[in-house]
């Protein structure tokens, strides 16, 4: 409870004290009493004068308000600054103060029943650049100007709500959708709208004493007929994304396989340029052993001789070879070889 309400309670209870005591002056004269008991009266409504005239003259301000004191002598009726929080003082029974809260206050405009401030359908009605109807359902977050609340007072006193906020947001919205395609008020560019929406809002508000705080682009209807379309619209474009995923996924099995069949390929000519340089280093091993068997054979002719018969069995101590066949090895000058068998030559 402020002072002032206290006061004020006071007062009244000082006004019921009055009654009391004339009903009790009233009842004493009558049963022989003196009349001075009236003094108690007077001093009642003296009491009672006293804290009316002060409960009319203190005002009490909350933080979250500014006070406007109409001047009934005054030629502009009005005082020219607003009343803070706090405690004032106005002239009793010739002012009176009208307070206006400037907290946040909120309106909405929603299709939907129980959401906005008006039963029924109260979404806005505007039209695109290309003629299409679309539907708005918005919020305006919205204070009054603590240092405008004079003017407000004037202009709009309490009906600003009705009589400048409401029109003000239908007619921006269906000024700003017109500059908009239908295609664009539902795809990216709903950003954009909802932001030059609250750029013009904000402006026109601040006229008229008003600070916008927000404005909400809650949902956007289309016609019946058009959101049909829409509707068919995304679903061919699923489908031509989903066709676009199943081609990007058979080119990626594609190339997977390609690419095993170039490992397979690679591993192939790998393997067969291996081969093939083994048996060029095998036949370069042999060629090299030919030549150095050759250059051996030419330097010592009886090396191919020696080499026969170290192939011979350890268990071979006599041999007959044919009459015409040569001599293994040249033998000594002067020596013979034994006669062992008929039908040899010497």
């Amino acid at each position: 409870m402020t002072v002032a309400a206290f006061i004020r309670f006071l007062a009244t209870i000082a006004w019921l004290l009055v009654v009391a005591s004339i009903f009790f002056a009233v009842f004493r004269s009558r049963n022989g009493g003196r009349f001075g008991s009236f003094g108690m009266v007077i001093g009642a409504v003296i009491l009672a004068l006293g804290l009316t005239v002060a409960g009319a003259s203190i005002v009490s301000v909350e933080p979250n308000e500014r006070g406007v004191v109409i001047n009934y002598l005054a030629d502009n009726a009005v005082r020219d600054e607003p009343l803070n929080p706090g405690l004032s003082f106005v002239l009793p029974f010739f002012e009176r103060v009208v307070k206006y809260p400037i907290s946040k206050s909120e309106y909405t405009m929603s299709g939907s029943a129980g959401e906005g401030q008006i039963e029924g359908n109260d979404s806005v009605a505007a039209r695109t650049a290309d003629g299409q109807e679309v539907f708005i359902d918005a919020t305006v977050i919205f204070a009054v100007d603590p240092t405008q609340v004079v003017d407000v007072h004037i202009n709009w006193q309490s009906n600003y709500t009705a009589g400048l906020v409401r029109p003000a947001v239908r007619g921006v919205i269906r000024d700003v959708v017109s500059q908009f395609g239908v295609a664009d008020v539902y795809s990216v560019r709903r950003n954009e709208l909802s932001e030059e929406i609250q750029t013009e809002l904000a402006a026109i508000l601040l006229e008229n004493g008003l600070v916008l705080d927000r404005f909400l682009l809650r949902n956007i209807t289309f016609t019946a007929e058009y959101a049909a379309s829409i509707e068919q619209k995304q679903v061919a474009e699923q489908e031509a994304e989903r066709a676009q995923f199943v081609v990007e996924q058979r080119r990626q099995e594609a190339d997977q396989r390609r690419a095993e069949a170039q490992g397979l390929a690679d591993a192939a000519v790998i393997e067969a340029e291996g081969r093939a340089k083994a048996r060029i280093i095998e036949a370069e091993a042999e060629a090299s052993a030919l030549e150095q068997i050759g250059a051996a054979l030419e330097s010592n002719p009886d090396l191919l001789q020696y080499e026969y018969v170290e192939q011979l069995g350890d268990n071979v101590e006599v041999m007959l070879v044919p009459a015409n066949s040569p001599y293994l090895f040249q033998l000594p000058e002067g020596s013979t070889l034994p006669t062992g068998g008929s039908g040899g030559n010497n």
